[in-house]
C-alpha cells in the first residue's frame, strides 16, 4: 500500500522515461530491418522489454550495450522464426495487438498469452481483421487470450474500414500488410496516434497517409518491401502519457514549478495539453524540435489556481484516450463542470477505467456523473477532501493518477497497490518524491477495504 500525502510544492526539472508506444515499435521495426538499429532512450518497462523478449523468442538478437544503448539485429521481414515458447504479453495490450499483426503474417503458429488483467482484455477488435486477411486465431472465447495464432500460408491485402480510431487496431493490420502482395489500407473515423506510419519512414518503408474529405484517415502501405536500418541511431522522445502526471501535479499543488524535458509533441498526442490549456493552466512550451521523426520539445508548467472545467470534444479523444484518468484528477480542482464523452475504449483497458476512476473520486468527495461512454466532473474550484484508500484493480494509470490526487487533496489518498506503475513508468515514485511529493509505503491491514 502507498500512501500520498498533501505536498506544499513540487519543483524541478523532470525528465520522463521514454515513449512507450515508440519503443514497442521501435523494437518490432528494428527486428523486422535488414541491418543493425541503435536505439537511444528506449522505455525500459515491462511491457517493452515483454516485446524485447517476444522479438528474441523469434530469433532475434536484442541487447544493451556498455553505453546504455539497445542494439538490434534485424532479420528482415522473412527472418523471423516460430517461438519454441509461449510469447508472454504480461500487461501490455499494445504489444498483444501489434504483435498478432506481425506472427499471424508470418507461416507458423505461435501462442500469446498475457497475466490476468491482459486475459480479461478482448482481441477481437484486431483478430477480425487480420483473419480476413487469412490468419487463423484460436482464442478463449473467441476473444480473449490465451491465443494461439496460426500464420497466414498466403497472406491477402485488405482494405478495411474501422469502426473506431485506434493506432492498435491499424498498427496490426498495416504491420501484417508488409508481408502481403500488393496494397493493405486502413480507414479510420478520425485520425489516430500515427507513431507506425512515421517509424515506417524512418526506416525507408512508405506509407501513404491522407484525410479524405469527410474527416476520415487511411493509411496505405504496398507490401513485401524493405525496412532498412537506420544509419543513426533511433532516439526516442519522453513519453507524453507519462509526462502528463508530474504536469498536472505542478498544476494543482499550489506554488509548483515543474520542467518536463524531450516530451513527444506528434500532433495525435497532445490532445491532453490542448484541454489543458483551455482550462486555464499556464503551460510553455520551448525548445521545439524533431527527434526519430517525431517534434518534441520541453513543457514547463505552473500551479494554475484559476483551472476551469471544459468540455472535450469527441474528436479528441484519439489524442488523449491514455491521459482522461489523470484529466478527470485535474477536473476535480477546477471550477465547473469538465465534460467527456467518446470513452467507450476506456472501459476495455487495463481495467474498466471509467468506473475505477468514478468510484475512486467520489469516495475522495468530488462530485459526478458516470456515463456509458465518460464522464462529466463537477469542479468545485477547491481541494476535494481525499481521505480514501483505492483499489488499482492492477491498472498503473489509475494507480498514479491516485497519487496525484493524494498530492493535492485535503486529506492524503493511499492505493492499494503500486506494484503496476513498472509497467510503463518505473521510477514514477522515486522522481515524483524527488520533485516534493511525499509517499509512504505500509503494510496493507487485512480487514481494510479498497474502494
Amino acid at each position: 500500500m502507498m500512501i500520498s500525502k498533501t505536498a506544499k510544492a513540487l519543483n524541478g526539472v523532470f525528465d520522463v522515461p521514454g515513449d512507450k508506444s515508440l519503443s514497442h515499435r521501435a523494437l518490432i521495426f528494428a527486428a523486422q530491418a535488414i541491418g543493425t538499429t541503435t536505439v537511444k532512450g528506449l522505455l525500459e518497462s515491462e511491457d517493452v522489454m515483454n516485446t524485447r523478449a517476444a522479438l528474441m523468442a523469434m530469433g532475434v538478437r536484442i541487447e544493451k550495450n556498455m553505453i546504455g544503448d539497445w542494439v538490434i539485429d534485424g532479420v528482415g521481414l522473412t527472418g523471423l522464426r516460430e517461438p519454441s515458447t509461449v510469447l508472454d504479453m504480461g500487461n501490455s495490450g499494445t504489444a498483444a495487438r501489434l504483435l498478432a499483426g506481425v506472427v499471424g503474417a508470418r507461416p507458423f503458429r505461435s501462442v500469446m498469452s498475457g497475466d490476468a488483467s491482459l486475459n480479461k482484455r478482448p482481441m477481437d477488435r484486431v483478430t477480425k481483421p487480420l483473419s480476413s486477411m487469412g490468419i487463423r486465431f484460436h482464442a478463449r472465447q473467441d476473444r480473449l487470450l490465451p491465443m494461439m495464432v496460426e500464420g497466414a500460408q498466403t497472406l491477402t491485402p485488405i482494405s478495411y474500414d474501422s469502426p473506431i480510431a485506434s493506432a492498435q487496431v491499424k498498427s496490426a493490420v498495416l504491420l501484417a500488410g508488409f508481408m502481403a502482395p500488393g496494397v493493405t489500407s486502413v480507414t479510420e473515423p478520425r485520425l489516430s496516434r500515427d507513431h507506425t506510419e512515421r517509424m515506417a519512414r524512418f526506416f525507408g518503408l512508405s506509407i501513404d497517409s491522407e484525410i479524405l474529405p469527410d474527416g476520415r484517415a487511411r493509411a496505405s502501405v504496398k507490401g513485401q518491401g524493405v525496412l532498412t536500418a537506420p544509419k543513426d541511431p533511433l532516439i526516442v522522445p519522453s513519453d507524453p502519457s507519462s509526462a502528463a502526471f508530474p504536469i498536472c501535479a505542478a498544476l494543482i499543488v499550489p506554488d509548483s514549478v515543474v520542467t518536463v524535458r524531450n516530451v513527444n509533441l506528434n500532433p495525435t498526442r497532445t490532445g491532453l495539453f490542448d484541454t489543458l490549456l483551455e482550462m486555464g493552466a499556464d503551460l510553455v512550451i520551448e525548445n521545439r524540435r524533431d527527434q526519430g521523426g517525431e517534434p518534441v520539445g520541453d513543457i514547463t508548467a505552473r500551479y494554475s489556481g484559476a483551472l476551469k472545467g471544459v468540455s472535450v470534444p469527441a474528436s479528441r479523444v484519439p489524442s488523449m484516450i491514455d491521459e482522461f484518468p489523470i484529466l478527470s484528477v485535474v477536473a476535480a480542482f477546477a471550477a465547473g463542470d469538465t465534460v467527456m464523452t467518446g470513452l467507450e475504449e476506456l472501459r476495455v483497458k487495463e481495467s474498466d477505467r471509467l468506473a475505477v476512476m468514478a468510484q475512486g473520486l467520489i469516495a475522495c468527495g468530488v462530485s459526478l456523473t458516470e456515463t456509458p461512454d465518460g464522464m462529466i466532473v463537477y469542479g468545485k474550484a477547491h481541494p476535494p477532501h481525499g481521505g480514501a484508500h483505492i483499489a488499482t484493480h492492477l491498472d498503473h494509470r489509475i494507480a498514479m493518477s491516485f497519487l496525484i490526487m493524494g498530492a493535492a487533496s485535503q486529506n492524503p489518498v493511499s492505493v492499494d497497490d503500486t506494484a503496476a506503475i513498472a509497467t510503463s513508468f518505473p521510477a514514477f515514485i522515486d522522481k515524483m518524491a524527488a520533485l516534493g511529493c511525499v509517499f509512504t509505503a505500509e503494510q496493507q491491514a487485512p480487514h481494510k477495504k479498497a474502494v
